[in-house]
């Protein structure tokens, strides 16, 4: 419990030990930095995580904690450095709440490709979320080889389970912050939508969350043929073996090189097809263990229906992708044939968009069917699978499209937190915001925390057979009906499954295949 009122120095009492925040404005404290669990180096280097160990006296929590092993540098976020190792840490925004009821609680998880990213960010600050109502709680997990690279005779998924511990973690203290353990939503964007949609379906996480939000889910899953495949090549750029004992012979830094090095080389020598035009080389691993299967098959099977869900996409997703270089370029239409043929989609597809976006260039039809096959089409199968097999679901689009903005990857989550004017949000959102903008940010926001207390978020669920979405624009939004357009009927017949290897030979299928 907190041992006085929400302020400056509130104190509170967890099972590790006392830790002293700071104020955030507006009766909010802000407690940063807190572990979760263990060191995962040294012995516990590739291991499932362990309890943090307790300590004496007040710890003071004012700052966030070390991120994970990266080469990443992103505005206003830290560092990593060698020698951090402290880096399992979350971090609480409580608010002062007069009548004393416990509050929702809602539990972020960044996203960054499997392979970036910390909860420092400052678009991810919990202040405004938790004005709103809301106890928020932020996690770092180990991300890159660290928490995603398979090493044989080790866990998969390290990542998974550092969130599945965090998530622990809440139950076991977030009462003492104000927050009710029963009313929790776990949610994420990117990397971190794609890691609430593996919870919903873990067996580690069985009753920890009651919903989940999860914006621009890629479909990026591995199977463990495709996951020893990468670690061979990160191996021999590390110029060891690729088993346990060479790669823990590797210290982080040179894992982090060698693995950023095997990335780069994706564009000439991928190891699946879709690494020649997209290099992120971790992913979560289909184990059969941590991970029993595919999110999509999962949610298809009723494995989470008790888990209500709210999943969101933008409508231009790989444009901001491909504005910071991440993506090959694709200008020609037999580029534009290669690339539908490496990622297995039937050839309708290229003649849909073609034909939906008359007149419009090479690049854009590519990136348009790029967003739709790693991110928008799946992320809203999502919602419909889930919908179908006796779930509650909601779907929503981010569309907010302004004279240099587009809605591309990122820029709905600014918008969500309430942080327009976070550093490095203009450049996310793609201008500075206007009153326009602060009040779609404001609708976003709240209908987050209405869905964080209630699971209705504000407009109506799928059913089996219907398919509402929201579409998040200016100067006002709009709730369509999805299961007539243009686009959706192409990828009507269209499957997903799991990637395939670069050099493997197969009879073309009918699409990504799969559910």
């Amino acid at each position: 419990m907190s041992e006085r009122p929400c302020g400056v120095e509130a104190a509170f009492r967890t099972t590790s030990g006392r830790v002293r925040g700071r104020g955030a404005g507006d009766g909010i404290t802000a407690v940063l930095g807190i572990p979760y669990a263990a060191a995962p180096f040294g012995a516990r280097r590739f291991r499932e995580p362990r309890p943090a160990a307790a300590w004496d006296g007040i710890r003071d929590c004012t700052a966030f904690g070390p991120i994970s092993p990266q080469s990443a540098e992103l505005p206003g976020s830290p560092v990593w450095h060698p020698g951090d190792e402290d880096i399992l840490t979350v971090n609480v925004w409580a608010p002062e709440h007069a009548d004393g009821d416990a509050l929702p609680v809602f539990f972020w998880i960044h996203g960054g490709a499997y392979t970036f990213g910390s909860s420092a960010q400052p678009d991810f600050d919990g202040t405004v979320l938790a004005r709103a109502g809301l106890v928020v709680v932020s996690c770092n997990y180990r991300v890159g080889f660290e928490g995603f690279g398979h090493v044989p005779g080790f866990p998969d998924n390290r990542g998974l389970l550092d969130q599945a511990a965090a998530l622990r973690w809440v139950q076991d203290n977030v009462s003492a912050f104000g927050g009710d353990p029963g009313n929790v939503t776990v949610a994420g964007h990117s990397a971190g939508g794609g890691s609430v949609v593996c919870l919903m379906g873990m067996e580690q996480t069985r009753g920890l969350f009651r919903r989940a939000i999860a914006h621009s889910v890629p479909h990026a899953f591995y199977t463990v043929e495709l996951a020893t495949a990468v670690t061979e090549r990160i191996a021999a750029e590390a110029g060891v073996a690729p088993t346990a004992h060479g790669l823990l012979s590797v210290p982080p830094q040179a894992l982090v090189a060698a693995s950023d090095k095997a990335a780069a080389r994706c564009g000439t020598e991928p190891v699946t097809p879709v690494h020649a035009f997209d290099p992120v080389i971790f992913q979560p691993v289909v184990d059969g263990e941590v991970l029993p299967a595919d999110p999509l098959r999962m949610l298809a099977s009723g494995a989470a229906r008790e888990v209500d869900l709210l999943v969101c996409h933008t409508l231009e997703e790989y444009w901001f992708l491909h504005a910071v270089g991440a993506v090959r370029e694709v200008t020609t239409e037999a580029e534009l044939a290669d690339f539908a043929d490496a990622l297995d989609l039937p050839a309708h597809l290229v003649d849909g968009y073609r034909a939906l976006m008359p007149g419009a260039p090479v690049l854009d039809r590519y990136l348009a069917l790029f967003s739709d096959a790693q991110f928008g089409e799946y992320t809203t199968r999502l919602a419909e699978h889930h919908a179908r097999a006796g779930g509650r679901a909601h779907l929503a689009r981010f569309a907010r499209r302004r004279e240099g903005a587009r809605p591309w990857h990122t820029a709905d989550i600014p918008f969500a937190f309430g942080n327009l004017d976070a550093v490095g949000a203009d450049f996310l959102i793609g201008s500075a915001p206007d009153a326009h903008d602060h009040a779609l940010s404001r609708r976003m926001l709240l209908s987050w925390a209405a869905f964080a207390a209630t699971g209705d978020p504000g407009w109506p669920a799928l059913t089996p057979d219907t398919t509402p979405v929201k579409s998040w624009a200016v100067p006002k939004d709009h709730l369509t009906a999805d299961g007539t357009s243009g686009l959706r009927a192409l990828w009507h017949d269209v499957r997903f499954d799991l990637l395939r290897p670069a050099q493997a030979t197969r009879p073309r299928s009918r699409g990504l295949s799969g559910a």
